[in-house]
């Protein structure tokens, strides 16, 4: 079969529905729509109001995350999250044409799509129990970086909601560099269990807290498989109860890192970019991620301006 580009291919041809933000598509596809067609076609992503619209579906596996029951008191669980400092973000993070950050202005069909693809999400895991979610892409540069910040500044938003957003990209981590922070320690010393939670996690808000790294790692996918990250993401969860923790990972294709950490995860949102992503290689990341986690949706990103609807 011929490959394309996501943004190459008709919207009516894919076997995934559509989101978009501005200048950036995404799509959440629904598990019931299979990729071992011959002709099989994406499209790719930005993200933009009107391609958001469509609703994550419920995956035909359930998720099969590593989580402990919560021994906490309520009042304890407070505590532990209000003992998280609160940090502002750098001055550069509005400005930073790298890392554009939607929520810096919220009259934008971006910054709507991230919101309505905030409220799809919320509702799924809410209806199945979920909480642990992984950001990645087929590729490096397709823009999961840019859509984990986004999405999770979208999700604390809602009003006493607890999102924890977390770099697990530990090759080329980048979300100190969105946020123009400084992280307090590197996140593998973080996962062996050597910190307390209150030393590495800071929160933006009342209702985001951030887990940094700005330290490469040489061996990351060994690191994200061992107990002791296992057993220090359960014990981060159980003390701080958050809704939802996003993770941004690195990208599928290149390393086996997000296999390795698949164990922990509820579902995946998967980033395409639709000047450079192709559909065999959305095919291979459903295929690594077929029978363990569900793959809840997929983002494009960088569509072409054309397929994008203006709701204005």
């Amino acid at each position: 079969m011929k490959d394309s580009y996501l943004s190459d291919i008709p919207e009516g041809d894919m076997p995934f529905d559509l989101s978009t933000l501005e200048g950036m598509r995404h799509s959440i596809r629904p598990r019931r729509a299979h990729l071992d067609q011959a002709d099989v076609r994406l499209d790719a992503p930005q993200l933009d109001e009107r391609d958001v619209f469509n609703a994550l579906e419920a995956p035909a596996i359930r998720s099969r995350s590593t989580r402990i029951d919560d021994p906490l008191s309520h009042a304890e669980r407070i505590a532990r999250w209000e003992d998280l400092d609160i940090e502002e973000p750098g001055a550069n993070r509005a400005r930073n044409t790298a890392m554009p950050v939607a929520d810096a202005d919220r009259d934008t069909a971006t910054a709507r799509a991230f919101d309505l693809l905030r409220t799809r999400l919320r509702q799924t895991t809410k209806e199945h129990g979920w909480r642990n979610i992984a950001v990645t892409a087929p590729t490096r540069g397709c823009g999961n970086t840019f859509t984990a910040v986004n999405l999770a500044l979208a999700l604390s938003r809602v009003e006493g909601s607890r999102t924890i957003l977390m770099d697990l990209n530990l090759r080329h981590p980048g979300l100190a560099d969105a946020f123009d922070m400084h992280p307090r320690h590197n996140m593998r010393d973080f996962l062996s269990g050597g910190l307390a939670l209150e030393d590495h996690l800071v929160r933006l808000s009342d209702t985001l807290a951030l887990g940094l790294n700005d330290t490469a790692d040489n061996s990351p996918a060994e690191v994200l498989q061992g107990a002791a990250t296992a057993h220090t993401l359960n014990r981060m969860t159980a003390a701080l109860t958050p809704d939802l923790v996003i993770y941004d990972m690195p990208p599928m294709l290149a390393h086996d890192d997000v296999s390795a950490f698949l164990p922990q995860l509820d579902g995946v949102l998967l980033v395409s970019d639709g000047t450079q992503t192709m559909a065999r290689q959305l095919v291979e990341c459903e295929r690594l991620l077929e029978g363990q986690v569900p793959l809840l949706g997929v983002v494009l990103n960088r569509a072409r301006r054309s397929s994008i609807p203006d709701y204005s």
